[in-house]
């Protein structure tokens, strides 16, 4: 945890749940976990506020409890890792509208809204906010909620157990066996539920959040995927993604090293669901040019020959190739030379750096302590007898990569960089405020007016009511609004591969 880790989950809080929630969570933050008096204490809010803020992030899964260790009380804990997937939130829906359809996309965003919540309690919210609300609206999103639950998109909240040294506490466990189990909804008590006919929901008692581990898997493979189609090409690609397949039917999603899988079995699903004949034709050249780039290792000759993916290696080149796209950015290519130089090389010493790197010496020297100062190399010191100065010890110095450590040097980059845009993107919407609402009432008055048919003529000159200079102010924020929500989705997909080779390296 860091100091800017804490500014940027405070940001994200405050944004989304509102002042009291902040000051707990900032609280919570501040500690390794606390028990309610300890909370009410040292932020001075009211029991009942703190209480209700706590409800809030235990429902939106960015806080748990558990029993302390003398098992007399419950103690909370900040899980600050998931308030930053707060953020997110957009690109999970936009997943599932890609690949499943607007109405999985209303679902998962209902369920996202509402922390956790039964199926029925989802399936007649999203039908209420579908523009046909019938009969076969609530068939196929009780349909598509099955289907999001089979695909593991949809997972069952843990149930509290009681546990044996306090009958009075309890604990918060999974159901393996129920984990996506679906209950039988009937559509007739659906409808009655819906028409105010009975207040009883058929699945009353079972609650569904939205599993963010398979939306993660999901991320990963789009990452490996696109990292191939670059490298290589579009058939390598397919080919990666086949392979993929195989994998999770025979290794858990998140292993370091899956197990072999036979190229007799890759053949045989390309020809099965493919419709790429080139990549049927010369898949084994493919999958020897994917072994080249270190993406698959071969295991073994049998069944025409067996490979396994590495994922901890995979990530582990995915994070050089970032890191070497930052130092291009910040300081050019010959900085990159150097800093691969060093990192192939493992140790090396500044006059064999600008040899091996082909970069003239004062420059070559320029740049390494560059790279030095910014934490991007790292240097050692050794000391050895020298030569004719009476025993007079002699120091060498030599350069090196210490990637565990950059990763993490540039994750708190990452963070500081987020809160600055958000922070900035807030204070550019508050400072327009007034502005935004007036064009928003603006836009929703003329909209009315075409439904009715009013001439274009009268539309025009309600229109004139926003004068240009406010119309250039206007268009300032939202490409500066809109420049900076980009900037956050890339800061966090960054955050997002750099954290994955953190939590391969960690197994």
């Amino acid at each position: 945890m860091s100091i800017q880790l804490g500014k940027l989950c405070s940001c994200i809080i405050q944004q989304h749940f509102g002042e009291v929630v902040r000051m707990v969570a900032d609280d919570l933050f501040a500690a390794v976990s606390k028990t309610l008096p300890m909370i009410v204490k040292s932020t001075e809010l009211s029991k009942s506020e703190v209480c209700k803020a706590l409800a809030v992030l235990i429902k939106f899964s960015l806080a748990r409890y558990q029993p302390n260790k003398s098992s007399t009380a419950y103690e909370y804990i900040l899980d600050y890792e998931r308030i930053l997937m707060v953020l997110r939130y957009p690109r999970y829906v936009h997943l599932i509208q890609t690949k499943y359809g607007h109405e999985s996309a209303i679902l998962t965003e209902e369920l996202l809204r509402s922390g956790y919540q039964t199926a029925s309690y989802i399936i007649l919210k999203a039908t209420s906010i579908s523009d046909v609300k019938d009969k076969n609206t609530i068939t196929t999103l009780r349909q598509k909620f099955s289907d999001l639950v089979g695909m593991n998109y949809f997972i069952r909240t843990p149930e509290p157990k009681l546990i044996e040294t306090n009958k009075e506490l309890f604990m918060l466990e999974h159901e393996d066996s129920k984990l996506f189990q679906m209950p039988e909804l009937d559509l007739r008590m659906l409808l009655d539920l819906q028409e105010g006919k009975t207040s009883k929901a058929p699945d009353e008692g079972i609650h569904w959040m939205v599993n963010l581990e398979k939306f993660h898997l999901d991320f990963r493979d789009a990452i490996m995927l696109n990292a191939v189609e670059r490298l290589i090409d579009a058939n390598a690609a397919e080919c990666l993604k086949y392979l993929l397949q195989l994998m999770y039917t025979r290794t858990k999603p998140w292993e370091m090293v899956s197990n072999p899988i036979p190229l007799v079995e890759l053949k045989q699903l390309c020809e099965k669901k493919s419709s790429n004949l080139e990549l049927i034709k010369f898949l084994d050249q493919y999958v020897a040019v994917i072994e080249s780039v270190n993406f698959l290792s071969k295991y073994g000759d049998m069944g025409g020959g067996q490979y396994t993916l590495n994922m901890k290696k995979i990530l582990e080149q995915l994070n050089w190739s970032c890191i070497e796209n930052i130092i291009t950015e910040k300081y050019g290519s010959k900085a990159v030379r150097i800093f691969r130089v060093t990192r192939l090389k493992k140790f090396i010493e500044q006059e064999d750096i600008q040899k091996e790197a082909m970069v003239p010496a004062k420059e070559a020297k320029q740049l390494t302590y560059k790279l030095l100062e910014e934490n991007f190399l790292q240097i050692q010191t050794f000391r050895k007898p020298g030569g004719g100065n009476a025993g007079a010890p002699k120091s060498f110095f030599l350069f090196y990569v210490n990637q565990p450590q950059i990763v993490s040097m540039l994750l708190e980059i990452c963070y500081k960089s987020l809160y600055n845009s958000i922070t900035r993107s807030t204070h550019d919407k508050t400072v327009n405020k007034r502005l935004i609402e007036k064009s928003q009432r603006l836009d929703s008055i003329v909209e009315a007016m075409k439904e009715r048919g009013e001439s274009e003529e009268y539309i025009a000159e309600i229109q004139e009511t926003l004068t240009p200079p406010e119309k250039e102010i206007l268009q300032k924020v939202k490409i500066r609004v809109k420049s900076l929500y980009s900037a956050e989705i890339g800061i966090d997909e960054t955050i997002f591969l750099l954290k994955l080779y953190q939590q391969y390296q960690k197994k």
